[in-house]
């Protein structure tokens, strides 16, 4: 998830973090001559009396108000857990080559982003010993932060019956729809739009009122690849390959089956329609090589729809208001029409302790501290109130005299958040809890949370098998391929078969009835 969401705050706030108790110690780090108060919980056996520095990973780029917002949290972290905050950054554009650098360069960091879908996978990691296990180490360092997360989710970060990492408990639906603009709805006599010929009806009028429908680069790619999977009977994605290729995928009935979707008469029908869609203008023909996206181009009045998931979408009501003022938008979810609606597990959100620390248990108190502890969490979450947020009617939003060339602050921290300290942004479109609401009434069990692959064995099968999409892959699903879509899907099959796509089925799903046997 790139974009920061949040949910309404629970009746109950979770109770505070660790309590530790005071002493007078020496600071050999601080002023020559001084010292400092710093906590020592002798109860419990945690000394504390060391200053320690955690250094955390995260996704994106620093916002001009971060450092202040650090230097703020940092006071509170010193004070209880005699610990302070470092935040590196990696870009988005360099993510999948520098994420995996993380966890081969020995650098001895101690806190980063982990999820079953991140570039090096969360079992992949704590299987290849590059993970601290926390798992003992809960009852002594983070006891509140234990009992604040169910068994459930808990369990959704075992690996060999272990805890590698601390999930986020944040609830959330990222199902991917179809967003449109309800002026040209109505201008184009489209009362509603809950299927892809809806979709196709909307596109046509749109290529004739001379605007491009889907006007955005090759990541509509995977986009495509997410509305087949969404809307074709009971295929749900399924672990192995990376979410940044065309992927497997399994059935809500048959979960124990899983294959690659291109061997099947469906990919082949779907190529075909994607080569109807991009010789009818949905998108550029320069699509392969544009540098922005549809929500981009939708929010600059240059696209007239765009694909993204529902926190996407309804988190964008501000952008949209700023940029093209009093205009409402409309969502056609993918999985919805087929019942496909899948809870969001911890595991998919999840924050690590490299086993390289040199702090390996303050940085497990600090993780307890920035999820238990409502001032912790608003501030590395929102910022510091009345500079980068004030609460207003329940919801935070941007106080007077807000300068975000002086002011703009936030960290990617998705995988931190919690339900009982979220507080949602007046920039937030309403429809996100309604149909949060809605959707837990329908919402199905994903049959893979908690099963997560083991790529050591086939890693370079997965490679050859990237390039194959990377290539072949990306051009079929957006219709530019140079041969006919048929012949493209059979000349992918066989470059698939070339590069080792049985024997990484054969492995998947090996590994996952061994999980069910477990």
């Amino acid at each position: 998830m790139k974009k920061r969401a949040v949910s309404m705050i629970m009746a109950l706030a979770m109770t505070a973090g660790l309590v530790a108790g005071c002493g007078s110690q020496k600071d050999d780090g601080g002023k020559e001559g001084g010292s400092v108060t710093t906590p020592v919980d002798t109860e419990g056996g945690i000394d504390t009396s060391k200053e320690a520095n955690i250094v955390m990973y995260l996704y994106g780029s620093e916002g001009v108000g971060n450092p202040g917002v650090l230097a703020e949290l940092n006071k509170k972290l010193k004070e209880d857990i005699n610990a302070t905050l470092e935040i590196k950054y990696i870009d988005w554009g360099d993510v999948t080559t520098k994420y995996p650098l993380l966890w081969t360069s020995g650098e001895s960091f101690d806190l980063a982003y982990s999820s079953s879908e991140a570039s090096v996978p969360y079992a992949t990691l704590a299987k290849q010993d590059a993970l601290v296990d926390i798992t003992d180490m809960l009852d002594t360092y983070a006891l509140t932060l234990k009992a604040a997360i169910g068994q459930e989710i808990w369990d959704s970060v075992s690996v060999d019956g272990k805890f590698y990492g601390v999930p986020s408990t944040y609830s959330e639906f990222t199902a991917y729809g179809f967003v449109t603009r309800v002026d040209l709805m109505e201008k184009y006599g489209v009362t509603s739009i809950a299927s892809i010929a809806d979709m196709e009806t909307y596109m046509d009028a749109a290529v004739a009122d001379g605007k491009v429908p889907l006007n955005g680069s090759s990541n509509l790619a995977m986009d495509m690849y997410r509305l087949m999977i969404d809307t074709t009977s009971d295929w749900i994605n399924a672990p192995g390959i990376q979410q940044s290729e065309a992927y497997l995928v399994g059935t809500v009935e048959d979960a124990n089956n899983i294959f690659h979707p291109a061997f099947t008469e469906e990919f082949e029908a779907f190529a075909v329609k994607m080569r109807e869609w991009a010789d009818k203008g949905y998108w550029s023909k320069d699509v392969l090589s544009a540098s922005y996206d549809d929500k981009d181009n939708f929010h600059n009045d240059l696209s007239a729809a765009y694909i993204a998931h529902q926190p996407d979408w309804t988190g964008s009501y501000g952008t949209l208001v700023e940029k093209l003022g009093d205009i409402d938008t409309e969502f056609y979810c993918f999985a919805e029409e087929n019942g496909k609606i899948l809870r969001k597990m911890g595991v998919e959100n999840t924050t690590v302790i490299n086993a390289n620390s040199k702090n390996k248990e303050r940085a497990l108190m600090l993780i307890e501290k920035l999820m238990t502890d409502e001032e912790c969490y608003r501030l590395f979450q929102y910022g510091i109130e009345g500079v980068q947020y004030e609460i207003a009617e329940g919801k935070a939003k941007k106080p007077e005299g807000f300068n975000s060339e002086k002011d703009g602050a936030g960290f990617a921290g998705w995988a931190l958040r919690t339900d009982a300290l979220n507080i949602p942004y007046a920039t937030e479109d309403d429809r996100r809890y309604t149909l949060n609401d809605a959707w837990k009434e329908v919402a199905i069990d994903n049959p893979y949370v908690g099963f997560t692959f083991d790529s050591t064995k086939v890693s370079s099968e997965i490679s050859a098998v990237a390039n194959v999409n990377s290539q072949l892959g990306i051009q079929i699903l957006l219709g530019k391929t140079k041969q006919d879509p048929k012949e493209a899907v059979a000349e992918y099959r066989k470059q698939l078969e070339a590069a080792g796509i049985d024997k990484i089925i054969e492995q998947v799903n090996m590994q996952y009835k061994e999980f069910l046997g477990k």
